[in-house]
């Protein structure tokens, strides 16, 4: 635990991208492999289960700190951290240093905390805090709340183990594929199949369920008259829609059907009737895609993509019921075939992985697999023209594949290069209403806000503002520091940590999509909010209305 304390304050200490990976290495060529596994585990994104109530953990540590509610609350906001506060805030270690190792701290200490509760777990946690060194605690108490971000990437992860073991950085990410996902526990076997030597064949390429890693795409910005000098023409780019979906892998192998999300979480239980569309695959397919809701509006109309909000419908339920299964029925909009017959294609041109999945596609037939269309367009111009159409299709604009790329790892242009033209976010003025201090490096300034728009036009009498976003980014730093002194001025009253303010300030507020939610005061949900300016320039009366929004919602 303390090479692994100390090597946390060494990469949260630095923010060059050189001196982080040159400490992972030190790290990984030191570290028992059973550390080395948790390690690499917590670094490259993972996190066990809930391992204690959040409530239970912040009454537990006010307790032995001795603190007021209001202090420990204040100390929180100041802090912007929780696991930082009750590392803070806890008295000095009464008995001598423990000198377990990560592992023997995670498998016998942490993950039996969750099998605990009322007195035993906090006799429990009180035992933990009186054997951890002060600059332990930190990284125990990020463990235990999931919040652990140190300014490391899995591709820098990667990159160590591959440079430790003397590997190709992409044999390693494959190999690394659902390393992560929920409930994995990772054991010093599974570290040393990390960084085994790179075997004829992996071994578990014919009969394993492991995808490959995401070829992710770069932002396309420029202004199109630009596309021209800057990338070529479109006649060298296969282009498609960008959906908006959930991105996944099916996997195909001896027998059986895996669907993996890009975020390395196992969802095939979810799809019920894309694991039947599996089950019509022959062994050894790897199909690369966008789940998405496929209905009629009608009994005369053609099926067609529905909004995300729909696929929200049955994200994070634990029953699927007929019904439902029936009104958000799913397809897989694939757009590459990554492995067909065992084979690795990905080292194939676009256009002929192209091919092989179109043949498939259509030899096939299967309701739940559609190929995503690939679009035509002479010029850059025109295909500008139709990505105008994108919003009312529920799209987020076009995908531009190069013919002759290969499918590459992550975010990267070795293999070639694709590109995300998005369409510009939706907007309105909004008014700022209530601000929140913000966690980490914005702990000490109102950083979060809420925005509302008025629930009538200039003209009527007694309108009032109503809610419906809340955003934290597209500000600079300098900008916050300003509007953070507008709020400190202008505070009505607090609620807890959440400051009332005058209503002052007017802010350009982008957004990638809208719905109707009867969830909301509003009515309204927008997703992806952010701060697209601050218009200083506009006072609130001429701020946008809820019928603006209303008329932003999809027909």
């Amino acid at each position: 635990m303390k090479d692994f304390a100390a090597l946390y304050r060494e990469l949260d200490a630095s923010t060059a991208s050189r001196a982080k990976q040159a400490a992972l290495q030190r790290y990984l060529q030191a570290a028992d492999a059973a550390d080395a596994a948790w390690a690499v585990y917590f670094l490259a994104g993972g996190k066990p289960r809930q391992l204690v109530p959040t409530k239970v953990l912040r009454t537990l540590a006010r307790e032995a700190a001795r603190l007021p509610e209001w202090l420990f609350d204040e100390s929180y906001e100041a802090v912007g951290d929780l696991a930082e506060t009750i590392a803070l805030l806890l008295p000095p270690p009464t008995a001598p240093a423990a000198d377990d190792s990560l592992a023997a701290w995670v498998t016998g200490r942490l993950l039996p905390l969750r099998d605990l509760s009322g007195e035993a777990l906090a006799a429990e946690l009180q035992a933990h805090w009186q054997v951890l060194a002060p600059d332990e605690r930190l990284v125990y108490f990020k463990l235990i709340t999931g919040g652990f971000r140190v300014g490391v990437s899995r591709l820098q992860v990667t990159q160590a183990l591959a440079a430790v073991a003397g590997l190709d950085a992409r044999l390693v990410a494959q190999r690394l594929m659902g390393y992560t996902a929920i409930g994995h526990q990772p054991a010093a076997r599974d570290y040393l199949a990390l960084v085994a030597p790179e075997a004829e064949r992996e071994t578990d390429r014919r009969t394993g369920g492991h995808p490959y890693p995401f070829f992710l795409a770069h932002a396309l910005t420029a202004p199109v008259e630009q596309f021209d000098a800057l990338i070529g023409p479109p006649s060298a780019w296969q282009v498609e829609w960008k959906w908006d979906g959930i991105r996944a892998q099916l996997v195909k192998r001896a027998g059986q059907t895996w669907l993996w999300s890009r975020g390395e979480e196992l969802i095939t239980e979810r799809f019920p009737e894309l694991a039947r569309l599996g089950d019509a695959l022959p062994d050894g397919t790897v199909l690369d895609g966008e789940i998405v809701v496929w209905r009629a509006d009608g009994p005369d109309e053609a099926a067609r993509v529905r909004p995300f909000a729909e696929l929200q419908k049955r994200l994070g339920r634990k029953t699927l019921g007929p019904k439902l299964l029936r009104e958000q029925a799913v397809v897989l909009l694939a757009y590459d075939l990554l492995e067909w017959q065992g084979d690795d294609l990905r080292e194939q041109p676009t256009g002929q992985r192209r091919g092989q999945l179109d043949t498939l596609v259509a030899t096939l037939d299967h309701p739940s697999l559609r190929a995503s269309p690939v679009l035509d367009g002479d010029s850059w111009a025109q295909l500008a023209a139709r990505r105008e159409h994108a919003r009312a299709m529920g799209v987020e604009g076009m995908m531009l594949k190069g013919r002759d790329a290969r499918y590459g790892v992550g975010r990267t242009r070795e293999a070639g290069t694709w590109w995300k033209w998005k369409i510009d976010p939706l907007s309105v003025d909004a008014v700022l209403i209530y601000a929140q201090r913000g966690h980490g490096r914005r702990a000490s300034l109102y950083s979060d806000y809420t925005f509302a728009v008025w629930d009538a036009p200039p003209e009527a009498e007694g309108r009032r503002l109503v809610p419906f976003a809340k955003a934290y980014s597209g500000l600079t730093d300098e900008e916050m520091r300003r509007v953070d002194a507008v709020i400190r001025r202008t505070t009505i009253e607090s609620f807890g940590p959440v400051r009332s303010v005058k209503p002052t300030l007017v802010f350009e507020l982008g957004f990638e999509g809208i719905a109707r939610s009867p969830r909301h005061k509003s009515g309204i949900a927008v997703r992806f909010p952010r701060m697209l300016r601050w218009r200083e320039d506009k006072p609130i009366e001429q701020a946008d209305t809820l019928q603006i929004l209303q008329d932003l919602l999809p027909a």
